[in-house]
């Protein structure tokens, strides 16, 4: 990462010093770069390992450089070798460092000879954080065992040996054995037509972070959904999925019209099972999707438009540290509202901005205000813990901010240059302002001040004269819900049976944080909310319901908490839950029932949970 401290963009100096490495990685790409990676994997389902082969291809940076230190976690590395142009294999002497809670162990290689390739041996662990294994009965058909990975944000080392920063792009190739009648399938171009033969192999020719290394495995079907996109899915989940995304192709081409060509050849999503921790992945090629937006009704495929939208802003154009994961997040969501605007309606798409926008407004007075900066200082904060509503939601409110004061069709313009000047390459944040300024501002002068630049993105909170849609839907359920609440309109009387999932989503997040019993009681029996089987409205509902002590709905909360893994949409229930302290023994008793049905991360959350309810610390003030 080049040195910006000195920059200075329009009369403004950069307030963050850069950093010369990445501070979630152990790499030292200034010494070497990891080009090309050579993957070979064996899946054993029985020991819940990846037996793995990683050869690394290396551009020596650093004449004077001694060894290539990359990063591992919880890896058993079993003989580390360098490879000559003639194939011929020399051992190399390492040093595997104690592991750290979050980075976990360095791996440094010692290869003062400056190796073309280093070729790795190594086991993965059972408790890999960036792998889940599941059992044929947390499956939807209970018939096979299944896998799956989840390398954002850092989790790719637990199960490859790797240079593991977002500023560090290669290609790799993959050969994959599993057992037969397994689909494998990654992050890469995939044959739906591929035999059952355990016999797996992968391309990936354009340059990618460690990040978006995926594989997968299972008893997965597939069903084509158009002229590049398939969908595969477990065989009782493939039929219901493909109709769900059946526009798939609409959204490329729209998208395509907006920003130019989709640079990846096809596009297929994975729809995993529920215990996937996450919404979606966008995984290059193979987008990873939770079954929790399979609600039949379409409303909740923008999830599809959202990582579609990555193959432009954060796969083409990256970020390079978590600490300007905005640029991925934040246009990614910005191009999201854009494309779901163009397919489904503006309506739809200024709903969705609303919800989000409401939300933060909400809760980002309670965070650390570094954590409220689109650009934080990078030190002392998680490389997970970036991956907040900050860089999602903010980061699209200022695209779109830019989008009113300079005109859609200058800013379109701007972005469409700005995803072809940046494509596969990782940038951070000045080098993203420096290109704005010069493209944008310089030869648009007048339409808006650099300070409100620097506001949204290094100042905490939202600026005053953030611009919101208009919803005049949401204007008329604000009405309902005063309505209902002040006793003037009853439950069964509100006008909520056209309301579509985002609307209902509206009505709930307004409802106060302690809504009084009766109401919800009211509001249940009209409307059957207890045992919803959409995931979104679900959660919104158990967590008043909880919160207002309605124990009716406890059972069916459980449920939900079990039958569903993403973060998102479990751990509300359990913060609700653990405020009381039969509350708090009630999600102890699901949390162990649910516990093996979680991924690491979702298991990690819980617990935190948990652990902080029953042994609360002193109150630390915001830093």
């Amino acid at each position: 990462m080049r040195l910006l401290c000195a920059l200075a963009i329009g009369s403004f100096a950069l307030p963050l010093a850069a950093y010369a490495t990445d501070p979630h990685s152990y790499a030292q790409p200034d010494q070497v770069r990891v080009t090309h990676l050579d993957l070979d994997l064996k899946i054993d389902f029985p020991h819940k390992q990846l037996d793995g082969v990683a050869t690394l291809k290396l551009d020596w940076k650093d004449p004077k450089a001694q060894a290539l230190v990359l990063d591992t976690r919880d890896l058993k590395i079993a003989k580390v070798e360098a490879v000559d142009g003639a194939g011929k294999a020399s051992v190399l002497k390492y040093a595997l460092a104690p592991a750290d809670k979050q980075l976990g162990s360095k791996l440094t290689i010692q290869a003062p000879q400056h190796p073309a390739q280093v070729r790795i041996a190594y086991v993965t662990a059972p408790t890999a954080s960036g792998l889940q294994w599941l059992a044929p009965a947390q499956t939807a058909d209970k018939k096979a065992p299944f896998m799956f990975s989840q390398s954002e944000s850092i989790h790719a080392r637990s199960w490859v040996p790797l240079q593991d920063s977002p500023a560090i792009r290669f290609t790799y190739s993959a050969h994959v054995t599993a057992p037969k009648n397994v689909r494998v399938a990654m992050s890469a171009l995939n044959d739906a037509k591929h035999a059952l033969d355990g016999d797996f192999r992968f391309d990936q020719p354009h340059p990618i972070p460690s990040y978006l290394l995926a594989v997968a495995a299972g008893d997965i079907a597939v069903q084509e959904t158009g002229p590049r996109s398939a969908v595969y899915a477990e065989p009782s989940v493939v039929g219901k999925a493909a109709k769900e995304f059946e526009d798939t192709e609409k959204l490329i081409a729209a998208t395509e019209q907006l920003y130019g060509p989709y640079a990846w050849g096809r596009y297929d999503l994975l729809v995993l099972p529920p215990s996937f921790p996450f919404g979606g992945m966008e995984n290059p090629n193979m987008t990873f999707a939770t079954p929790t937006v399979l609600v039949g009704d379409k409303s909740l495929v923008s999830l599809v438009s959202h990582e579609l939208a990555h193959s432009w802003s954060g796969n083409l154009v990256t970020s390079a540290a978590w600490r300007d994961i905005w640029l991925n997040e934040g246009f990614t969501t910005y191009v999201q509202g854009r494309i779901t605007e163009a397919v489904y309606g503006k309506a739809l798409a200024d709903e969705e901005a609303l919800l989000s926008a409401r939300d933060l407004q909400k809760h980002i007075g309670e965070m650390p205000e570094n954590s409220q900066k689109l650009a934080p200082e990078p030190h002392g904060v998680d490389a997970d813990d970036t991956l907040s509503d900050v860089a999602y939601t903010k980061g699209s409110w200022f695209l779109r901010t830019l989008e009113q004061r300079f005109g859609r069709s200058t800013f379109d313009t701007y972005l469409k240059g700005y995803f072809a000047h940046f494509a596969f390459q990782s940038i951070d944040t000045e080098q993203m302002l420096e290109y704005l300024k010069a493209n944008l501002f310089d030869k648009n002068p007048g339409k808006m001040d650099w300070a409100e630049v620097k506001a949204w993105v290094y100042e905490p909170g939202i600026p005053k004269n953030a611009p919101l849609p208009a919803s005049p839907r949401f204007d008329a359920i604000d009405k309902e819900r005063a309505g209902f609440l002040g006793g003037s309109l009853a439950a069964d009387k509100l006008d909520a049976k056209g309301w579509n999932t985002q609307e209902w989503m509206y009505f709930l997040d307004g409802l106060p944080d302690a809504a009084p019993l009766d109401k919800l009681q009211q509001l249940d029996a009209a409307w059957h909310l207890t045992g919803t089987p959409n995931a979104e409205i679900g959660m919104r509902w158990y967590s008043h319901a909880i919160a207002a002590g309605d124990k009716a709905v406890w059972s069916a909360a459980a449920e939900h908490m079990t039958r569903i893994g993403r973060l998102y949409l479990t751990t509300p229930l359990y913060r609700a839950f653990v405020k009381t302290p039969e509350g708090l023994a009630y999600a102890e008793q699901v949390y162990a029932k649910a516990r093996a049905g979680y991924h690491p991360m979702t298991q990690d959350a819980v617990q935190r949970i948990i652990d902080k309810a029953k042994h609360p610390a002193a109150k630390k003030p915001a830093k």
